[in-house]
């Protein structure tokens, strides 16, 4: 059987996505519930919030090239990438343990704390995320391969968001007793446990199977020279940032959307049975629906991706995750069946995006190996989870600065300029933000049927090398 037509073992598959697992106990957070903990319990106003979030999160971003660089010349009996999830797994859980800790400071201290820590967690996600995510682009030379491999990993990362929006407000509130700042920090003793221990199922259970060509010489100069003239990859990178851009600003602002928009209801949800349900509830609730929704849409996104294709099926898909999110500007408060219905829909398409957009950075490394003879996955797919970054860190500073624009305030009545602004949010921006990210898409040059000649012609190099160095 040849390189390229070998199939992982389904152990290994499932090693690799408990990496994903760990990981989004953390990500989730970040995304839905990091502008709500600083707001409306570290008590920071959300215009200095924003500042923090933009300051910090592009400091994070310039790192993870960094990262790529020192990770593709990182050499051990485990491999370039494997050995930081075994080296960086335990001091990221203690991290996050400080990260969710309110010190009891005035505001001067608070806010060095709260710089010291979140730029702490950020890079130590960095230097552990970077090489995991790197893993997927030499795990395998078989693109196929890949995106299975992919899917399993974000069902994973799906499979951790369930758990995150179904238990982690619920936990504050049990562990907290009344005490909401020491239930964030007592719940995340117990993720960064989780985290530790799932990390190192992926570490025992990968292996590395694509090397770098053995004539090449490292040149780091070289390597940036080809990633910034990767035209497929420039192409997925301003994707990328436009795709975040739709899912940060809306999950920037949830909690706030249905604590101050939405507010009580009288319903009955699935285990929390019927009654008055608070903010806390329906927002378990909703993300948790959503969570559910894109994992079915994970678990059908590779036949999807193999009947239209990678670039074709993101399209399609993702246009009915952005009707879906527009839609939601027209909801009064009370239409809650709508509401989650349209999460199901949206949830359902847009969750697979990730997959897609993953699998083909792998083939953007394909490309530049293919093209000039060189492969740096770690810098390609670091530089692209600089994007990422650069995308939450906008969202995060657009919802924040047009919150305080409008007038918003914590734990109050907001003014109807205020609960515009948070619909808005919801809604319409992401939505054309998204708009925005198929429009650049559709410049992406790579089809699969190409991918698949290059991958045959890759394996031919490599045999020829090989034998040569023999």
């Amino acid at each position: 059987m040849s390189e390229v037509t070998q199939k992982l073992s389904f152990k290994e598959k499932i090693s690799y996505g408990f990496g994903d697992l760990a990981s989004v106990l953390y990500w989730q957070t970040f995304m839905l519930y990091f502008t709500y903990f600083y707001t409306d319990v570290f008590l920071i106003p959300a215009g200095v919030a924003a500042t923090m979030f933009l300051i910090s999160r592009i400091w994070d971003g310039i790192n993870d090239p960094l990262m790529g660089i020192i990770a593709d010349r990182t050499k051990t009996r485990w491999g370039h990438f494997r050995p930081y999830l075994l080296w960086i797994c335990v001091p990221f859980a203690v991290a996050g343990v400080l990260t969710f800790t309110v010190p009891d400071f005035g505001m001067t201290g608070k806010l060095i704390w709260a710089y010291s820590t979140f730029i702490l967690i950020m890079m130590l996600y960095t230097a552990i995320n970077i090489p995991y995510t790197a893993l997927l682009g030499v795990i395998s030379p078989n693109s196929n391969e890949r995106t299975t491999v992919s899917s399993v990993k974000f069902l994973f990362a799906f499979g951790a968001g369930i758990i995150v929006s179904a238990t982690l407000l619920p936990m504050v509130k049990a562990f907290g007793g009344g005490n909401e700042a020491q239930g964030w920090q007592l719940s995340f003793v117990v993720y960064g446990i989780a985290a530790v221990i799932f990390f190192l199922i992926t570490f025992k259970g990968t292996k590395e199977r694509v090397q770098p060509p053995k004539s090449q010489v490292s040149s780091v100069k070289k390597d940036l020279f080809e990633l910034v003239t990767n035209k497929p990859w420039l192409i997925l990178l301003a994707t990328t940032i436009t795709f975040i851009l739709f899912v940060a600003v809306r999950g920037s602002v949830t909690v706030h959307y249905f604590k101050y928009f939405i507010e009580e209801k009288e319903l009955s949800l699935p285990f929390l049975g019927t009654g008055t349900h608070d903010f806390n509830d329906l927002v378990s609730a909703y993300n948790t629906i959503g969570q559910i929704s894109s994992f079915i849409g994970v678990l059908m996104v590779s036949w999807v991706a193999k009947l239209l294709g990678k670039k074709k099926a993101f399209i399609i898909i993702f246009i009915i995750a952005i009707v879906s999110t527009g839609a939601i500007y027209f909801l009064s408060s009370d239409q809650l069946g709508l509401l989650f219905f349209l999460q199901i829909t949206g949830s359902m398409t847009g969750g697979p995006l990730s997959v897609l957009i993953w699998a083909m950075y792998a083939d953007t490394a394909d490309y530049n190996e293919w093209k000039h003879g060189r492969r740096a996955t770690g810098l390609i797919f670091s530089a692209s989870t600089m994007s990422q970054k650069f995308g939450w860190a906008i969202g995060a500073y657009v919802a924040l600065t047009l919150m305080s624009q409008v007038g918003f305030q914590p734990n109050q009545a907001q003014s109807a300029e205020s609960l515009n602004g948070l619909i808005l949010l919801f809604s319409v921006i992401p939505a054309g933000f998204g708009v925005l990210s198929i429009l650049i898409l559709m410049f992406y040059p790579i089809s699969d049927k190409r991918i698949a000649e290059m991958g045959a012609e890759l394996e031919e190099r490599r045999k020829a090398g090989d034998a040569e160095a023999v």
